[in-house]
């Protein structure tokens, strides 16, 4: 697919009314897109990419067929292999600012593979947050309930309130947009490592989950996704806002 700009509004440069909308989309790979951005210029980072490990579980019909997408010839994502994780964290590392947070949805396979990673490109690793989905989902041996978030600092900076369990109970969304997190849970984790104004970036960004609870919380939003059906629905899903 090309990689071109979606350029839906960046902060002040889009106008409705007298109101101007603070997000930008992009349609490109996320790696690519990452390239584009500037050093130390990212004050937070949340993003749910399309792990390899999520292939081999729907071979095997252990997890949800997602619907059709525009980014892929099956009834699924393009998936984003594990050997391109180093190019990946690399360019989140450069972008971010220092001391600030990044947060990475994943299985628990996955989380193994990443976390030496991350750790070799400069994230300090503090621990997996587990997302408690509060209801049974597919599974083979042991039915899934809950989803890791890796949570990664670069510096040093603090969270905003320390009483926040590591266990977070949201209920997952049911017949939404494939994958889709919860307004709710990602509105916890911007709270906890943002402040007010501050601009929260998302390289996977799906159905634009992230975008809303960065709006809700009075955030700017930028995000990409390689699926152009991924951004038109970000982009009328955030407009609303």
């Amino acid at each position: 697919m090309p990689e071109e700009s979606v350029n839906y509004g960046m902060f002040d440069t889009l106008e409705t009314g007298n109101e101007s909308l603070p997000f930008n989309l992009y349609n490109m790979d996320a790696i690519s897109w990452l390239k584009t951005l500037n050093d130390n210029s990212v004050d937070l980072m949340i993003t749910d990419p399309p792990y390899e490990s999520l292939e081999k579980h729907r071979k095997i019909g252990t997890t949800t067929r997602l619907k059709n997408s525009k980014a892929s010839s099956n009834k699924w994502f393009e998936i984003f292999p594990n050997e391109r994780f180093e190019s990946l964290l690399i360019e989140v590392y450069r972008v971010l600012k220092k001391n600030s947070h990044f947060y990475l949805f994943c299985d628990q396979e996955t989380a193994f593979y990443v976390k030496p990673i991350a750790e070799s490109v400069g994230f300090k690793f503090w621990k997996p947050i587990v997302w408690d989905k509060m209801k049974i989902g597919m599974g083979y041996h042991y039915r899934a309930r809950y989803e890791f978030i890796l949570f990664f600092e670069k510096g040093k900076r603090k969270l905003n309130n320390f009483s926040t369990p590591d266990v977070l109970q949201v209920p997952r969304v049911f017949r939404g947009y494939p994958t889709e997190k919860p307004v709710k849970l990602l509105e916890i984790l911007i709270n906890q490592s943002s402040m007010a104004g501050e601009c929260i970036f998302d390289p996977f960004m799906g159905s634009g989950s992230t975008g809303k609870a960065a709006l809700n919380l009075k955030r700017q939003f930028v995000g990409n996704d390689l699926c152009v059906e991924a951004c038109q629905v970000t982009k009328d899903r955030l407009i609303k806002e």
